[in-house]
């Protein structure tokens, strides 16, 4: 008998397609394994959702005193006033500690400040507001971590302890033109409340 084989049952053309029906299996399970694994993880994906009640509670864990009034914070740290300020609904905060009055200061001073923004004042900013300079922290709320309210309060006070001096709010300097001109440190506003 002769038989013709058809091009459908070559015993090759079978293996490849068990072969790729296998492989497509496998990966549509590791598809899956990976998505229920991206889902799973607590560092991918997700916020910290910081809350208010939770930044209160950090704040006075490091505190000196602390008034807290609606959505805002006013609390001593190290013997400097430094305020808080969220909005639940904006998903937006700050910690804010006032140090100078712009009058006080002379060109070379604020651009001193604007030069530190860029290399030592890290997560921190100098900014003007109401005629008075600020150290400023501002970040969404929700996606704050319990150490970054902990070293935004630190990296506050160290910008506005340092503004007049090295202008930084960690040791951390990044690279590049840091040169400051050196000045007389301004009068600061009163620390204590």
């Amino acid at each position: 008998m002769n038989r013709k084989k058809s091009a459908n049952n070559h015993p090759c053309k079978l293996r490849r397609s068990s072969a790729t029906y296998y492989l497509n299996n496998s990966m549509d399970k590791l598809k899956v394994i990976l998505v229920l694994l991206f889902v799973s993880n607590p560092f991918t994906g997700t916020s910290q959702e910081m809350q208010p009640l939770k930044l209160k509670e950090l704040i006075i864990q490091v505190s000196d005193t602390l008034q807290n009034s609606g959505n805002t914070i006013q609390f001593l740290y190290k013997e400097r006033m430094l305020i808080c300020i969220y909005d639940e609904n904006a998903n937006r905060m700050r910690i804010i500690s006032p140090i100078v009055e712009r009058e006080q200061l002379n060109e070379d001073q604020l651009l001193n400040a604007l030069v530190a923004n860029y290399h030592s004042a890290l997560d921190v900013k100098y900014a003007l507001s109401d005629e008075i300079i600020w150290s400023v922290f501002i970040h969404p709320l929700k996606e704050l971590s319990e150490h970054q309210v902990l070293d935004a309060i630190d990296q506050v006070w160290n910008a506005a302890k340092t503004f007049g001096t090295t202008y930084s709010s960690t040791n951390l300097v990044f690279p590049g033109n840091t040169k400051k001109k050196e000045t007389q440190p301004p009068k600061k506003l009163l620390n204590k409340t």
